[in-house]
């Protein structure tokens, strides 16, 4: 069984504890390292490798949105923030970023070790709940472009060539990157915007947007 090795990073020594704990339940997972910030998440990063990096998304110093983003960068690691409902700015900083996964602090124990594996295997996780509760509070600002507000510039990009009718292999070569990276965008953006499908996004977009 591989081992999915997990650095976490929270400046609070008792969540720290409490996701040790649920961590180490695991057959398949291990602490690899703890950090109290972002600067020193990301140096145990660059240190371990790991497979996730378990990230408070409010911390001093360098927060988990920058140190996620810096991870990425390098690919490090795959990030997944940690959240609460009261952190509406830093949630939508993580969106608009590209970052493919969040999850709330109270959430079960099941939920979070279920959400470590996805992330490690390169799937997306964000909480049904917070992104409706996001949706609808960007809804309430007004404004055409309230179901696109989410997204990263990557993910517009894509979004506006499936609007033009491109398939995915057509806008994998417009954009450089693999099919399946495509299809993965795709999922995030429905994700995001809790449309449907692809015919969904090219028609709201056209509407919304043009």
């Amino acid at each position: 069984m591989a081992m999915i090795r997990i650095v976490i990073a929270d400046d609070d020594p008792i969540i720290r504890e409490g996701l040790k704990m649920i961590i180490s339940s695991q057959p398949d997972m291990c602490v690899a390292g703890e950090a109290v910030d972002g600067n020193e998440s990301l140096a145990l990063c660059r240190a371990i490798c790991p497979e996730v990096a378990l990230l408070d998304i409010r911390m001093p110093g360098c927060d988990g949105i920058t140190a996620a983003e810096r991870i990425l960068e390098e690919k490090l690691s795959a990030p997944l923030l940690l959240t609460t409902f009261d952190e509406e700015e830093f949630i939508l900083r993580a969106l608009k970023s590209g970052i493919s996964g969040y999850i709330l602090k109270n959430s079960p124990a099941e939920r979070i070790v279920n959400a470590i594996r996805t992330i490690s295997t390169g799937g997306t996780v964000f909480q049904e709940d917070v992104l409706k509760y996001i949706r609808e509070r960007i809804g309430g600002q007004g404004g055409s472009s309230q179901c696109f507000a989410l997204l990263s510039p990557r993910e517009t990009d894509i979004v506006k060539l499936v609007a033009e009718g491109l398939s995915n292999q057509e806008i994998a070569d417009r954009l450089y990157i693999s099919n399946g990276t495509v299809r993965n965008h795709i999922s995030v953006i429905l994700e995001k915007t809790g449309l449907e499908h692809r015919t969904q996004i090219a028609v709201k977009w056209l509407k919304e947007e043009r």
